[in-house]
């Protein structure tokens, strides 16, 4: 039996039927065609799948479209304004921080998260902050590196 969900989505308001057993990354990119989180490992060990969810991070493999109801969602695709990329999103691009960019909009999505809490985090926190995403063509110094560009523009 389907039920009825409504959600903000990136600023903008989705109402849908959905099956109860539906994953919120299934929900994004094929009923609300938001393809920027991507479907890694389906069992939360990859963080390809990173939204954030009333401003939190979370895998959204993990969670049912049934338990966003209600709530504030942004995807990698909602971080741009007025056709400007978001200064995370800038930093990866500047600092080379995606190599097959399968992990990026996770790993963008969570190293905000960390900018949120923690504005000038050292390399420590940084990679404390982006360890729950796997990254398996990089070695992690330029996603480090971009995150510490980010948030000295970010801080400017």
């Amino acid at each position: 039996m389907k039920r009825s969900i409504t959600l903000q989505i990136n600023g903008k308001t989705h109402t849908d039927e959905v099956e109860p057993r539906l994953l919120l990354i299934h929900y994004l990119r094929e009923v609300a065609g938001l393809t920027g989180p991507h479907i890694g490992c389906e069992t939360s060990l990859c963080g390809a799948c990173t939204v954030t969810v009333d401003g939190k991070a979370v895998k959204s493999c993990t969670m049912f479209a049934v338990q966003a109801d209600g709530r504030d969602v942004v995807t990698i695709e909602g971080l741009a304004s007025n056709g400007d990329l978001h200064p995370l999103q800038t930093a990866f691009w500047e600092e080379h921080g995606a190599q097959c960019g399968y992990c990026t909009p996770g790993m963008i999505m969570a190293s905000k998260q960390l900018l949120e809490r923690i504005p000038h985090p050292g390399e420590e926190e940084i990679r404390h902050g982006v360890k729950g995403n796997l990254c398996r063509c990089t070695g992690y110094q330029h996603i480090v590196n971009a995150v510490k560009a980010a948030a000295a523009k970010m801080g400017a």
